[in-house]
């Protein structure tokens, strides 16, 4: 849910609301989106009996909601399925902070958590349009060349829906935060910014056609 739509930020819960150093915290719907945009997994939390298990596993997202997928007998989609709230989380490293003193070394980042119950996606439609999306999730364009699934592929697969609700961000940026008293340390401090970069498309024996612009220079978004 929204303060406001000029505002486009989630409203904080007792979940969600950030505690420790506050001023990081950031519920702006964009931020949130773009994150989960960017990162090409998530991390599923739940328990089962008094068990906790967490999942790692490729997400997409359409509008104001997640998905997942996987095969029906998967048992944390099963799980989830049967009504057990799940945590997901999302971080995406932007550099390696290195202060004057070990204390202050950090690490910029942007993470997301939210909190919810997951549903399974019973109408064909629906679930076509998530399919579809997490394949572009992956690869932005790759859509249009890939065969869309079979109804027997769609009959396998088990999708399930996390409406984006309960949810927030935290964002670190800048230098290191060193003492005073050490500013004066004879030693290297700033940032490492840390990127990820991909290889050239390794084809399949037998594939003929070029490479396609989307992975030659691919990026996330």
């Amino acid at each position: 849910m929204c303060r406001s739509f000029a505002r486009m930020e989630y409203t904080p819960t007792d979940r969600t609301k950030i505690r420790r150093v506050p001023e990081r915290a950031n519920y702006d719907r964009e931020l949130v989106h773009g994150v989960i945009d960017e990162a090409l997994t998530c991390s599923v939390g739940f328990a089962v009996d008094g068990k906790p298990w967490v999942i790692p596993t490729i997400h997409t997202r359409v509008d104001e909601t997640l998905y997942l997928h996987g095969a029906p007998a998967n048992h944390m989609l099963k799980s989830l399925a049967d009504g057990i709230e799940t945590c997901v989380s999302i971080t995406l490293v932007d550099g390696l902070v290195l202060a004057r003193s070990a204390f202050k070394h950090s690490v910029n980042y942007r993470p997301v958590v939210m909190f919810g119950l997951a549903t399974k996606v019973e109408d064909g439609a629906e679930k076509e349009t998530a399919l579809a999306a997490l394949v572009e999730h992956v690869a932005r364009g790759r859509g249009a060349d890939a065969r869309p699934p079979t109804a027997n592929e769609l009959r396998s697969t088990l999708v399930l829906r996390l409406p984006i609700q309960e949810v927030s961000a935290k964002v670190r940026s800048g230098g290191p935060l060193d003492n005073e008293e050490d500013l004066g340390l004879d030693v290297w401090a700033g940032v490492l910014p840390c990127t990820t970069a991909y290889g050239d498309p390794l084809a399949e024996p037998g594939i003929a056609a070029a490479a396609p612009g989307y992975l030659t220079r691919y990026g996330r978004p």
